[in-house]
């Protein structure tokens, strides 16, 4: 099975399908199949012409990994919930081929069987058009008492294991910021209770009435963690920030 990278589950519906992010930060393009970056103002050549790195990472997801469409196509059925067969009839709807080529290269004569199968994928669209809607929605919900889901603010809809005492929530902060809450802290911890504490503690850094920028938000946590990727994921996972679908805008959940 390919090796899902952090950064394409952060990734929006229109990222994935084209294979790659923009981070406005670092004003880079990443690819999200192989995690090679390219970066604006560096001029990269290819069969004698030489590109910018948009259209770059463009050819070097064609030239590399053949197409977004192909890599998702062969991720492991545990992510597509596509057998085999419906793999390869995609494939071939893909390729443009029609119904009466399919059949042929099925080794079935009836073109109705094909277009049963255009059929049943496309109610396969549908249901994972709804099933998404409906978990935006579950997501979107306040207050998230489901911690599959996110981790409140309010302290009162957390459950037992992520409540702490004024005394534990200082002890936990000494030991993980080392040289004082002004960071940098030393690393994140595995243990939840603890994450809850530090995440916090870090929330209390951004404005409650303010929409921010994604570098704006980096720019803020950088200073306590060198992976501010992860803090950052981590204040949204857990409830403790939101932001909208294209990552544009953040803000802190009341």
């Amino acid at each position: 099975m390919h090796d899902i990278s952090e950064l394409f589950w952060q990734a929006s519906l229109s990222e994935i399908k084209q294979g790659y992010v923009y981070h406005q930060n670092s004003d880079e393009f990443t690819c999200l199949i192989c995690g090679q970056s390219f970066s604006n103002g560096v001029i990269y050549p290819h069969d004698t012409k030489l590109y910018e790195a948009k259209k770059y990472i463009q050819i070097h997801i064609e030239q590399n990994h053949n197409s977004a469409f192909d890599y998702l196509l062969n991720l492991d059925k545990r992510l597509t919930g596509l057998t085999d067969h419906q793999k390869t009839i995609l494939e071939l709807f893909y390729r443009g081929q029609s119904d009466n080529e399919i059949a042929k290269a099925l080794g079935t004569s009836s073109t109705s069987t094909i277009r049963n199968h255009r059929f049943t994928l496309r109610e396969k669209q549908k249901q994972a058009k709804v099933f998404l809607a409906i978990m935006e929605l579950l997501g979107e919900q306040v207050p998230k008492k489901n911690n599959f889901i996110n981790i409140p603010r309010n302290s009162r809809n957390i459950d037992d294991r992520f409540a702490i005492t004024e005394q534990e929530n200082a002890e936990i902060l000494a030991a993980c910021f080392p040289q004082g809450l002004n960071g940098p802290l030393g690393s994140f911890p595995l243990k939840e209770k603890k994450r809850v504490a530090i995440l916090r503690h870090l929330v209390k850094k951004f404005e409650a009435t303010k929409t921010y920028t994604e570098k704006e938000v980096n720019g803020i946590l950088k200073p306590f963690y060198n992976d501010y990727v992860l803090l950052r994921r981590y204040l949204i996972e857990y409830g403790f920030m939101d932001r909208t679908q294209d990552g544009s805008s953040y803000w802190i959940l009341p």
